[in-house]
């Protein structure tokens, strides 16, 4: 069965068309290294759900990255920063994450907001983290639950981890990476699953059991199609979310709120 998404999306609505009373309309500046032609799709795409919800867009190609987080943290006309992925070679993603100012940082990737949710503030946390658990806890009770997470990138495996175990959803979670043994075992006798490992189709009827919840994060291209890290036919077996239109789409809408948590921290509306 396939999970939907759209009561998570509405929850999320809600709060930005609550914000979006209280406050003028915020600017979103992305900045990109690069500019090819799957860079361009996504800006452009970020640019007309910005749109949609009320929110003024620009992207800029930045020929020194550092230097210009550092300028648009300082630019009081500009509300929310995002940096595009992936980045040129010269670029470290930890320098980014030391330079961009805290109250910008809509992806949540700076060390304060990250430190910040080691003590369960969830004010800016990586956006696809907080993503794939809301629309988990949005399917099951979390409570006491045995929850198999795949991968363990800064950005979604670890953020996921930390998350589970906040106070109120109190999940009891593997973290599994790739020299875990018995991984089949550990994920089929979960109640749920986590995957974000960037490897197409890798989840397949052998790692699942009957009633499961999957979330799947991944975002491959297999034979010109987007595909996940999942099979599409464990869909027989249990509950997992689709891709594309699953965590990505909960994900952007995050984004989107952000902009205007970010709009009132800066400015006090």
């Amino acid at each position: 069965m396939i999970i939907k998404v759209d009561k998570t999306i509405k929850e999320i609505e809600k709060e930005i068309e609550y914000l979006r009373n209280k406050t003028e309309k915020p600017k979103l500046l992305s900045l990109t290294t690069k500019l090819n032609g799957s860079i361009k799709a996504y800006l452009n795409s970020q640019k007309e759900i910005a749109e949609k919800y009320g929110i003024d867009f620009e992207y800029i190609k930045s020929d020194n990255l550092y230097e210009d987080i550092k300028k648009y943290n300082n630019d009081i006309s500009v509300d929310a920063l995002f940096i595009a992925r992936p980045l040129k070679k010269e670029y470290d993603e930890k320098q980014v994450a030391k330079l961009i100012d805290p109250k910008k940082d809509i992806e949540g990737i700076s060390y304060h907001n990250i430190a910040a949710m080691f003590y369960e503030d969830e004010y800016f946390i990586p956006c696809t983290a907080e993503s794939a658990v809301k629309i988990l806890e949005d399917n099951m009770d979390l409570t006491g639950k045995n929850v198999a997470v795949l991968g363990r990138s800064y950005t979604v495996g670890k953020p996921i981890s930390i998350l589970l175990q906040k106070q109120g959803r109190d999940a009891t979670l593997t973290l599994i990476n790739s020299k875990t043994q018995d991984q089949k075992e550990i994920t089929k006798n979960s109640d749920a699953i986590i995957i974000a490992i960037g490897f197409a189709e890798y989840l397949n009827e052998d790692f699942v059991s009957e009633g499961q919840k999957v979330i799947d994060v991944g975002i491959n291209v297999k034979n010109g199609k987007l595909v996940g890290d999942t099979k599409r036919s464990i869909s027989k077996i249990c509950d997992v979310t689709p891709v594309p239109g699953g965590v990505g789409s909960v994900t952007s809408t995050i984004l989107m709120r952000n902009v205007y948590r970010a709009k009132i921290l800066n400015r006090g509306f």
